[in-house]
Formats: C-alpha cells, structure tokens, sequence
C-alpha cells in the first residue's frame, strides 16, 4: 500500500482553489456569505424592544399624573403619544395604531397625595406575545422608579419585590449583540463548510471528472484532504472575520482561552466537513446535495442550535435531538468562552460531544468515499 503523500494532496488543494477562485457563486458564498451575515445579524436582529408607541389618556391632568408620564418619557422604552379615541381606547389596539394604551383616572393625583392606591391602567396588543412580555418588563420598571420619586411625599404600598437587587452575570446591559454575534462563528462555519463541500464531489461525479481523478498516482484519501484543505481555510478564515468583528466592531469581550475557542473551531469545521462530504458522495448531485446540505445544515443550525432560540424551552424531542448537532455544542463553547470565560472544566460536556460527532461523521463519510471509488 503507498504511502499518504502530502505533495499530492496539496496538489489538488492547488487545483480545488483555482477552480473556487473561477467560480463566481463558490467565490460569493465563501467571501460574501460570513461579511453579510455578520453585518446583518449583528446590526439588525435586537431582542431588546425600544419606541414602544404609547397611547396615553390622562384624565386626571395633575402634578402627579404628568409626573407619571414623565417617568415613561424618560425610560427610554416609550414613546407617548396623545390618545385618538376618547370614548373606546381599545379601538387603538383593534386599528393596530399603537402596541399599548395608558389610562390614568380622575382622582390620581389626589388618592396619591392622600397615600392612598392610585391606580393607572394599561392596555396591550396581546397578539405578539413576546413584545406585550417585554411591555410587562418595562412597566414594573416604571411602576418602582416612579414609587421612589414620589416616596417623600407619599407612602406607597409595600411590594416585596422592592427588596430584591438584581444583577446581570456576564452581559450586565443585555447587549443583544454580545449574545448574537459570538453565535455567528458557529452558524457561518455550519454554513460555509457543509454547503461548499457537499457541492464538491458532487460536482466532480456530475461533471465526470472524478473518474479522471482517480486515475492519476493520487490515492483517494489525498484527493478527499486535498479537496477540503481549501474549504478548511475559507471556515477559518470567515471564523477569524466573526471573531475580529465581534472585538472590534461590537465591542463584545472574549473571557475564555484562545487555545480552547482554536480546538473547539477544529473539531466543529472537521465535522462540518465530513458532513458536507457525506452528503457530496451519497447524492453526486449538485442541486441534490445542495437541498441535503440546506436541509441539514442551514435549519438545524439556525433553528435547533439555541443560537435564537434557548434549547432548555425547545419539546423534549427536540431538547434530545439537538444533542446529535455538532453546532448545538459549538455554541455552548463560544459563548461560554466569549462571555463567561469558561475553562476546559466547564465546557467538558460540549468537547466530548464534539469529539464524538466528529469522529463519527468523518468515519462514516470515509467509508462511503472508499466504497465508492475502490473497485
């Protein structure tokens, strides 16, 4: 049996980046695709909601009350605006005019005054329930700012949640960028490797060059390494823009170890690979292997990975299928090491599963490459 010779696969790792250079959608996807998602997810996508339209009808127009909308004013969070429909303010919310609708009764200012229970009632739009949840959010926040700007002239009833002191870990001004980008590495490397390699063998089968291939002194393992040494490069590379981008273009801190975030990275872009692969040699169709690779690829690795969506809240089925996602797991690393500062203790679970996947997927796409070539 010869021996592996590295002059042979770099060979055609030579031959394998001419030919992305030459193609106008391969060169797109491997430089375009990660500066476009980076600029995207990171400046559009924010969880935090702001200039929330507030329709307000103030009834009782006294010091207190307009003391009141001065707090909503300067929260940051709302936007007031004066009421439309004195006589059914709910019209509002049915026209879609405004996300929530504040009240404020005759006799505020005065049952304040008296220390008694003033009251204000607030309408929302139920029908996007993650935003009323926030709404909710703010309103508690309003509700104890303005208690302590009012404590020296009234005795505001006690609510033992005044007592609690809260304090965020790791992301204290919920950044939404600080929790997005990081994610990016994982979800442009999923998408680069898997995609860009199924496309690679398919291509040479569907195009008959494969066969031209394995005609020359080349063994098959050295055209499978050098066909992935290009796309090796492109995920580390789109995987240092992510990292250069999250640093210096948003600010986001990296706590963790730079040697475990560059172990981690190999274990998840040889998977990746290998996936791609696999899916490449099975189909030996372009337009197949593209369907497979978005399929297996782009949805699991935007939907199942926690990267929007928490994991912990997904079905139970889902909760344990995720566990078969090697992205699932790089997640968890780069934001534990980005943000929590993790060590190898911490992220053990993560490494192992990564480890795994890893192996098998690069075992099993092997085997089916070997099967298909050896005579």
């Amino acid at each position: 049996m010869k021996a592996f010779d590295i002059v042979r696969a770099l060979s055609v790792a030579k031959k394998e980046a001419r030919h992305i250079l030459r193609d106008p959608f391969t060169t797109a996807m491997a430089f375009g695709l990660p500066l476009f998602m980076v600029i995207f997810f990171g400046l559009v996508i924010d969880f935090n909601v702001k200039d929330i339209r507030l329709h307000v009808y103030d009834r009782d127009q006294s010091r207190a009350s307009r003391q009141f909308l001065e707090t909503f004013g300067t929260s940051g969070s709302f936007s007031l605006h004066a009421g439309q429909e004195p006589g059914a303010p709910a019209l509002e919310l049915d026209r879609e005019q405004t996300k929530a609708v504040l009240l404020i009764e005759k006799g505020f200012g005065k049952k304040l005054g008296a220390g008694g229970e003033a009251r204000a009632q607030v309408l929302l739009d139920g029908a996007d329930n993650s935003t009323s949840g926030v709404i909710l959010g703010y309103l508690e926040g309003v509700k104890r700012s303005f208690n302590k700007k009012t404590a020296s002239s009234t005795v505001p009833l006690p609510d033992p949640r005044d007592a609690l002191r809260t304090r965020f870990l790791y992301n204290p001004e919920l950044n939404t960028r600080w929790f997005i980008v990081p994610g990016l590495a994982a979800v442009v490397l999923a998408i680069l490797s898997i995609l860009l390699t199924a496309l690679t063998v398919a291509r040479e089968w569907e195009n008959g060059s494969m066969e031209m291939l394995l005609s020359t002194p080349a063994r098959p393992v050295e055209i499978v390494i050098g066909k992935l040494i290009p796309y090796s490069v492109i995920g580390l590379s789109a995987t240092a823009l992510v990292y250069f981008a999250a640093r210096l273009g948003f600010g986001v801190p990296f706590r963790g170890s730079h040697i475990l975030f560059l172990l981690s990275t190999f274990l998840f872009l040889s998977a990746c690979l290998a996936q791609g692969l696999l899916i490449s040699v099975v189909t030996r169709q372009q337009a197949l292997a593209m369907q497979l690779a978005m399929l297996s690829g782009m949805l699991p690795t935007m939907l199942l990975s926690g990267f929007v969506f928490p994991v912990e809240s997904m079905p139970r089925f889902f909760h344990y299928f995720t566990s078969i996602l090697p992205v699932r797991w790089f997640m968890k690393v780069v934001r534990g090491l980005f943000l929590r500062g993790a060590d190898l203790s911490d992220l053990i679970v993560p490494f192992v599963a990564l480890t795994g996947l890893m192996i098998l997927l690069t075992t099993a796409a092997t085997k089916r490459f070997k099967k298909d070539v050896e005579p």
